[in-house]
């Protein structure tokens, strides 16, 4: 995974994590997660919609963390 970028768009809501390469199919894992893979069936990518609803929880005890620090 340290090959992975993380980007997230804010206007979307989408957290994305990529790695080079062309995307050669996308397949939904779970509702709002895709997998996005090569030519080889290698993963390049990880698409995670409405990333704010669904970290929710985890985003706020990560706040309180970084602020204690």
């Amino acid at each position: 995974m340290r090959d992975f970028k993380v980007m997230y768009d804010e206007k979307e809501d989408i957290l994305y994590l990529a790695k080079e390469g062309k995307e050669e199919e996308s397949i939904e894992i779970a509702p709002g997660i895709n997998m996005e893979l090569d030519g080889k069936g290698n993963l390049i990518g990880v698409e995670i919609f409405k990333a704010s609803l669904m970290f929710k929880g985890v985003i706020g005890k990560m706040e309180k963390k970084l602020q204690a620090a």
